[in-house]
């Protein structure tokens, strides 16, 4: 049995499928850790949600921003933007099966006696493991709750960037969708940066990347935080991270992490293409 994760999918079904043939992917002997942003902005995120669906407990899946951006849309509040390519997936006849499906899908995954745990942007300087973990049941529990189109009237925006143990309400959820789904830089003290989007050498001044930020609280004990989210960080790998987000929308690739056993990295380019900046 092999475990793999890969990076940021965005619709990039094409991409997906090489990829599995390239590492051999076995349906009834090997296990699939996706980080998010499973859809949006490529060809084919209707076959994408469909097939790692049908996976059942083959695949694992964190939310990322971009799939939380679908759930809004279909839920009623959320609206099409112009880059976003999401109808298909909306107007298929399967559209309320898929996305009950991706509504219960967690924001941090971990498995016992496993040295990973796995978000989409990161877990914020902040928070202990133990804390992100009691965080991310908070907001899954609101995720599935009985009134999805409320959660995202309420759920957008930048504040409050700082977190602290007394937040309630719609700001402390606003907060960990942010942390889990947004984040890249902090500040010194935590606080989330959404205004600079690039390579962590260009950082504003006093800012870091969120797994550098000193004093954070979340010390690797031996596990690895597997991401995706950050293509212009690309392939990073160091003590307590994994980031595999390598761009495959913005003309990179797209990449699979193996887990178990020995470390090994696989890419494979994708013909989808978007500007910069889009």
């Amino acid at each position: 049995m092999a475990v793999y994760a890969i990076g940021d999918i965005q619709g990039c079904f094409d991409a997906l499928c090489a990829l599995l043939d390239r590492i051999d992917f076995q349906h009834a002997r090997d296990r699939l850790w996706f980080t998010g942003d499973l859809v949006n902005r490529g060809p084919q995120s209707l076959e994408v949600l469909r097939y790692i669906r049908s996976l059942g407990e083959r695949a694992r899946v964190v939310l990322g921003n971009h799939d939380l951006h679908l759930l809004s849309v279909w839920a009623g509040p959320g609206e099409i933007r112009q880059d976003d390519n999401l109808l298909p997936v909306l107007e298929a006849p399967d559209a309320e099966q898929l996305m009950q499906w991706l509504r219960r899908q967690p924001l941090l995954y971990e498995e016992p006696d496993f040295p990973y745990v796995m978000v989409h942007a990161g877990i914020p300087p902040s928070w202990t493991l133990k804390e992100a973990r009691a965080r991310a049941r908070e907001l899954e529990a609101a995720l599935r709750g009985p009134d999805l189109g409320n959660f995202f009237r309420h759920i957008y925006g930048n504040q409050p960037a700082d977190w602290h143990d007394g937040l309630r309400g719609w700001n402390r959820l606003r907060f960990i969708v942010n942390a889990f789904t947004r984040m890249r830089f902090c500040s010194a003290d935590g606080a989330l940066l959404f205004d600079y989007k690039g390579a962590p050498e260009n950082a504003p001044s006093g800012h870091y990347p969120w797994f550098s930020t000193p004093n954070r609280r979340y010390q690797p004990q031996g596990q690895t935080v597997v991401c995706g989210h950050w293509s212009t960080l690309g392939l990073r790998q160091e003590t307590g991270l994994l980031a595999i987000d390598t761009g495959c929308l913005w003309g990179g690739r797209l990449t699979a992490a193996r887990l178990d056993g020995e470390p090994e990295l696989i890419s494979m380019p994708c013909q989808a293409r978007m500007e910069p900046g889009r």
